[in-house]
């Protein structure tokens, strides 16, 4: 029997070192970073614990601005060198989602990948490493303290959710029953437990064994419920943004709960830069002769081609931009990945995306895009989704078969065809007028959500190839005349008046727009649009790389931010604007127009205007401590 003495004075968890890096991230999905990688003192940490415990006794609100050690946090040299291998340089910080600490307690989450859009809203899920979590704990966490739990080599996995109401919020469930049930707001310890204390230490509650049934019952390979803990005092977790996780229940005596609180910090940090395209030094694991993943105990020894070739794609993808060589299949092996492809049942989901990866690493890639554009046009989403996925592994050579989708009757096809655009394909005046056809006139908030991201991806892809640069500006141009157009909706679960977990498709809208906060100021509105959000983040990805890049389109790029921040009533929009404003006054100031000069002279002046910051994105991208400290000065 385990006793509560092991459980918490069990030795730390190993860190992720920089040679294993990109390959424990693609393959499980999740790193550890030690205190001593970031390259900050560790005073820095029990600094920003004793500042945060302070406020949570006293119960007031806590924000990265209100506690500066987080800011070195982020700005600590070994987090920024990781964060640059996995998701490219000038990565940034998602504003005003999550971006503070959450405490443990009584409590356990259902199992489920965040929402990947602020706040609930639903967007693509790439497996491209665009978007990543970062968790940090500025205090030791042992494994009775509520440490986040998660399940290692999920990311590539998920379920239906376009006309799968358990997951049409943002947030996909493994076990939506849990919520509906009412499972989610029982108190699993602390004092008003209904459990036995030997239980709870022991993980024997109810609640522990549904949660890892529900990781077994996947039947999924390699999966098991991990808890990420031991962990010393500035540990930094990163994880994909695809990755099934949940918030835990202390077992601790819940009578120190309040003396030794355990706190986390969560940013969602998303991709500016695209690899570039080469071959050089590209490292390609041998998969199988890892053997034991030291973290997690799982033996890789036996894990099957349609795992190892998704997680062949994206480590040579994160590294070059490129594929992995093709291999040789004949007709028979074809085939029959052809019907692994339509395999049934959500336990099938590794064996289509598997058959889906193989299939577009086939020598023949003639034969390879027939066979997935036929499975893109299948009704169920399940085997659309896995040959998506499979032509985006294909490149450029499935553009064609995109662009077809993207002119299809069904609603569906169309979405995957302008996503698939915006992972795979190159930026040329055909592919950006059918981008741009959907983004002004598709009649789905959804398939014109996704236009609008796709913009961004594919003048992030043509900075890093040099294939469609100068079509940046038309894209600019694009998506501030979507501005013009989009209006933003009271937020779902508002207009619903539902939880935002249980919203539906309306008349209004047919995407999960995510829930609307206002933040207690009278500036904003509790409301979203999908749309607006996504044209947003697309122009901070394309602000990243500068005022030339921008061309033509710079002075009316400029004014139409500008207009956001002072007009909008969505605090998303107004936060992604200000970002992208920052970017262009900050990163790329060796190559300044004089329109850029005036920006970054006024830029001060211009967030002054604005009730409120996002500090942590700002000074990612390049606004010094120096303003903030000056901010605080006048602040009223």
């Amino acid at each position: 029997m385990i006793t509560e003495s092991e459980l918490s004075h069990s030795a730390a968890l190993p860190d992720t070192s920089s040679e294993h890096l990109l390959r424990d991230f693609v393959s499980r999905g999740l790193v550890i970073l030690s205190p001593e990688r970031l390259g900050i003192p560790a005073e820095v940490h029990e600094q920003v614990y004793l500042q945060e415990k302070e406020a949570y006794l006293a119960a007031t609100p806590v924000t990265p601005s209100s506690i500066p050690g987080v800011i070195e946090v982020l700005n600590a040299p070994g987090l920024v060198a990781a964060c640059d291998q996995l998701v490219g340089e000038n990565w940034a910080i998602v504003p005003f989602t999550h971006n503070a600490s959450f405490t443990s307690g009584p409590r356990d989450q259902h199992w489920h990948k965040d929402d990947n859009g602020p706040y609930n809203g639903r967007k693509q899920r790439h497996h491209q490493a665009v978007q990543i979590e970062m968790l940090y704990f500025p205090q030791e966490v042992r494994a009775d303290m509520g440490p986040t739990a998660t399940i290692p080599y999920s990311q590539y996995w998920t379920f239906n959710h376009e006309e799968n109401h358990d997951n049409f919020a943002g947030a996909d469930h493994l076990d939506f029953d849990y919520q509906i049930s009412g499972m989610e707001r029982e108190l699993v310890s602390g004092p008003e437990s209904k459990y036995d204390l030997d239980d709870i230490v022991c993980r024997r509650t109810a609640h522990d064994v549904r949660m890892r049934e529900a990781v077994v019952q996947t039947g999924w390979p390699l999966v098991r419920q991990f808890e990420v803990a031991p962990l010393r005092a500035g540990s930094i977790v990163l994880y994909s943004h695809n990755t099934f996780h949940r918030g835990n229940h202390r077992r601790d005596d819940w009578r120190t709960w309040d003396d030794n609180p355990r706190f986390m910090w969560r940013f969602w940090l998303y991709r500016t830069t695209d690899p570039v395209n080469s071959e050089a030094a590209v490292d390609e694991p041998a998969w199988n002769q890892i053997g034991i993943d030291a973290l997690t105990g799982i033996d890789l020894s036996q894990t099957s081609d349609d795992v190892t070739t998704v997680w062949d794609y994206h480590h040579r993808w994160i590294q070059s931009g490129m594929q992995p060589a093709s291999r040789t299949i004949d007709t028979a092996d074809a085939e029959d990945l052809c019907a692994q492809l339509h395999a049934k049942g959500d336990d099938a989901e590794p064996t289509r995306i598997g058959a889906a990866y193989r299939l577009a690493s086939m020598s023949d890639r003639a034969s390879a895009v027939e066979l997935l554009e036929k499975a893109l046009y299948v009704e169920r989403e399940s085997v659309r989704r896995a040959a998506t996925y499979g032509l985006v592994a294909v490149g450029p050579d499935a553009t064609d078969v995109f662009l077809r989708a993207t002119a299809s009757l069904i609603k569906w096809v169309r979405k995957a065809g302008v996503y698939g655009i915006g992972d795979a394909s190159s930026l040329t005046e055909q592919v950006l007028y059918a981008v741009v056809r959907l983004l002004e006139n598709d009649p789905s908030i959804y398939v014109r959500s996704v236009a609008a991201g796709t913009l961004g991806c594919l003048g992030r892809r043509a900075v890093a190839t040099g294939v469609g640069a100068s079509l940046i500006p038309s894209c600019l141009q694009a998506l501030m005349g979507s501005l013009e157009r989009e209006e933003n909706r009271l937020s779902m679960n508002l207009a619903q008046d539902r939880s935002i977990k249980f919203v539906r498709p309306s008349d209004e809208s047919d995407v999960c727009e995510g829930m609307g906060i206002d933040l207690g100021l009278d500036r904003f509105d509790p409301v979203r649009s999908a749309v607006r959000e996504n044209v947003l983040w697309s122009v901070v990805i394309l602000c990243s790389h500068g005022g030339e890049v921008l061309g033509s389109a710079l002075a009316l790029v400029v004014h139409g931010l500008r207009q956001v921040m002072r007009e909008d009533r969505n605090v998303f929009c107004v936060g992604f604007a200000m970002d992208a404003l920052n970017r262009l006054a900050h990163l790329h100031a060796k190559r300044e127009s004089p329109l850029i000069a005036d920006l970054r002279n006024e830029l001060t002046e211009i967030l002054r205007e604005s009730s409120v910051l996002s500090w942590e994105a700002l000074i990612r991208a390049g606004l010094d401590n120096a303003s903030l400290t000056q901010f605080k000065k006048d602040a009223p």
